[in-house]
């Protein structure tokens, strides 16, 4: 899956490489994508895996190689994560250079000769066993998928935000920025020309809005690392003692609420994290710093460690982690983007001071739409294309719009919480060279 790391050392002599493909990707391969996984496997599993395996497939297209029987890939997969460049397709010669030259054979045959946008109708439909275990009937549409963060994005980033007086209102699409935030955070920006953002994906043309260019960047670790922050926490017993006698509550709203109670406001909670700092690069930074050697710290713990302290520190990562994405932004803005608005989707955008301290530190109105599935709206928009009832998926996401109207919520950040927030930024870059320091310490 795409948080194992283990073929960080075939990641980074891949791009020691040097090799032209690595512009697509912010000129550093990360240990996420496909390419350093397959070096891994061939190296280390050969003869139990390598030898035998007849496909390799991305989750997205194996699920609809069982669903349809079809190995057909979706452009969105193969684009993102494996190097492949319409419409020249594979590049041998990157292939080669990296070691993996056998996949060559049969015109690419295991890792994928015949490709379709997202959205294409793949095969028959769903073959007789599929459909059984779906309780669907068989012939039903399949459309080539996108990735499931992708699929966020297209289900998100077109959002009707008429009335809000919201910078991006009457706007180009290009001016918003998808962010799905999950146990990791994808963060999508689209453009009408390709724009290479050092340590940022891309750019890929129509893997995610049809025709526009698509920059990654992202976070590798963000619903996952406040778990851990929060659950690792010597007070976490203590906490979940006290959440029973409230039983209306999930520990991130007690946790929030808590935050105001010691603030005396919400409004004042951002404060609390003045003396207590995290670097949250715990799992590697994938963006705009591309660097997976990367680890986390934390600075100005003291010997206390009662439910306030879990709380700060709950805080403090969250305040590090959208600052994180100010980072992001700050990097996608320098090579020509246009960002006014984020469109935020996923499991933490549920989270209100999560939302918040976004729009504190970016300094950006922050939209929930009000359909708050936005990875299932963008796999129907899929299933609608292909159902070829819609000639385009972008007809589709304006039917939709038309039809359904989905309102929003917006969430603004005061100029006092915006500037504290920036004021933390510099205090925080300052950590980077330090987590950097830690890692050959480590090997002595």
């Amino acid at each position: 899956m795409w948080m194992d790391h283990r073929a960080a050392e075939q990641a980074a002599r891949i791009t020691d490489t040097g090799h032209g493909v690595l512009t697509r990707v912010g000129g550093v391969m990360s240990p996420e994508m496909q390419p350093p996984k397959l070096l891994w496997l061939k190296e280390n599993l050969k003869e139990s895996c390598w030898n035998k395996a007849a496909h390799f497939l991305d989750l997205p297209d194996f699920l609809s190689w069982k669903a349809t029987g079809c190995l057909t890939r979706s452009l969105c997969t193969l684009v993102c994560k494996w190097t492949y460049c319409p419409p020249d397709g594979w590049d041998a010669s990157f292939w080669t250079m990296i070691g993996l030259e056998d996949l060559l054979e049969n015109n690419f045959s295991k890792i994928g000769s015949v490709t379709c946008p997202p959205g294409s109708p793949l095969g028959d439909g769903l073959t007789q066993e599929a459909a059984a275990d779906l309780g669907l009937e068989p012939t039903t549409a399949v459309g080539a998928s996108l990735i499931d963060a992708h699929a966020g994005g297209l289900g998100v980033i077109g959002a009707d935000v008429k009335g809000f007086h919201l910078p991006c209102e009457d706007q180009p699409i290009t001016s918003r920025m998808a962010m799905i935030c999950g146990t990791s955070s994808c963060h999508m920006a689209i453009s009408q020309q390709p724009l290479f953002v050092p340590g940022v994906w891309g750019p890929y043309l129509s893997a995610m809005v049809p025709n526009l260019w698509l920059n990654e960047g992202g976070q590798s670790a963000t619903g996952r690392l406040i778990d851990h922050m929060v659950k690792g926490h010597t007070a976490y017993t203590q906490l979940q003692e006290q959440i029973q006698q409230r039983s209306d509550d999930n520990i991130y709203s007690y946790l929030n609420n808590h935050l105001s109670l010691m603030a005396n406001s919400h409004s004042a909670v951002d404060l609390l994290g003045s003396s207590l700092h995290v670097w949250p690069d715990f799992h590697g930074n994938r963006s705009p710093l591309a660097d997976p050697t990367l680890k986390g710290m934390v600075v100005g713990l003291s010997f206390s460690q009662t439910v306030d302290d879990l709380a700060l520190l709950y805080l403090a990562t969250v305040q590090a982690l959208a600052l994180g994405t100010f980072h992001i932004l700050e990097a996608m803005k320098e090579a020509g983007h246009d960002i006014r608005t984020l469109f935020l989707c996923g499991g933490l955008s549920k989270n209100a001071l999560f939302v918040q301290i976004h729009a504190n530190a970016t300094g950006l109105p922050v939209v929930l739409p009000d359909q708050t599935e936005a990875v299932l709206v963008g796999a129907a928009v899929l299933g609608a294309c292909a159902s070829q009832d819609y000639s385009t998926i972008q007809v589709i996401k304006e039917s939709i719009v038309t039809f359904a109207k989905p309102s929003a919520t917006t969430v603004h950040g005061s100029d006092y919480q915006t500037d504290f927030c920036k004021a933390l930024y510099p205090l925080l870059k300052l950590l980077k060279p330090v987590s950097k320091a830690l890692d050959p310490w480590s090997c002595m």
